[in-house]
């Protein structure tokens, strides 16, 4: 009998891991609709892959109320595991993560857009809503390159969309929290009438951007528009 000859099998070369958004996300359990950033269905009708990194222990309390300097650490952390795993730009789930701008963006090699308050400089006199202006601090602003004497609304401290998103509470009523991010871009409006561009800073507000965009005529930038653009304009 013949030897059978040895047969040579080509590798198969592995492939490449496809380039992802990474999210820094806090630790939370309040409703994510469809338009909030860490609700997975707002990317796919983007078409743009996502992992999220939950920072744990990192509230919203934490963060907005308090700004507590020992969860910097952790997000530096996870923004540098997001990077070894293949994300190809970072954010995080928290406007006033605008704080560490420059740190996060050091940390890594990818570009990081901590906050939707980024886009304040580029677009026509910007106007911010915010869901906490007393913590929304003028050191906040000036790390987000927000110019100066640019007007700044909050939600109402006791609404539905404050009080469920910082109390951390697992239950809120989505209409409801509607009407109080569309009573703050119009008290906005009325109070500031030269603005001519509406800036969520709030990563949950995207749910509401239609409803503030009719309810003001103004044209409305999130941080889910903006990373939309900046996702775009990534090298292929």
């Amino acid at each position: 009998m013949l030897p059978t000859p040895a047969v040579t099998v080509p590798a198969v070369p592995a492939a490449a891991p496809v380039p992802f958004l990474g999210i820094l996300m806090l630790d939370t359990q309040f409703p994510r609709p469809p338009g909030d950033i860490g609700n997975p269905q707002t990317w796919a009708a983007l078409g743009i892959p996502v992992q999220m990194h939950k920072v744990q222990g990192a509230s919203p309390a934490k963060i907005v109320r308090e700004a507590d300097p020992r969860f910097v650490q952790p997000f530096v952390d996870a923004a540098r595991a997001l990077q070894a795993a293949g994300a190809a730009l970072i954010t995080t789930s928290c406007g006033f993560l605008a704080a560490y701008q420059d740190l996060l963006a050091g940390s890594v090699d990818v570009p990081v857009v901590s906050s939707s308050l980024l886009q304040c400089v580029t677009v026509p006199r910007p106007g911010v809503v915010t869901i906490a202006a007393a913590s929304l601090t003028p050191r906040i602003l000036a790390a987000a390159g927000v110019p100066a004497g640019t007007p700044v609304q909050g939600v109402a401290p006791e609404s539905e969309f404050a009080m469920r998103i910082l109390g951390n509470d697992p239950h809120m009523d989505i209409a409801q929290a509607e009407r109080d991010v569309v009573a703050a871009a119009v008290a906005l409006c009325q109070a500031h009438p030269q603005i001519e561009s509406m800036v969520l800073e709030c990563t949950n507000m995207p749910v509401y951007r239609d409803a503030v965009a009719q309810a003001t005529g103004l044209p409305v930038h999130d941080v889910v528009s903006l990373l939309a653009q900046r996702w775009a304009a990534l090298p292929a």
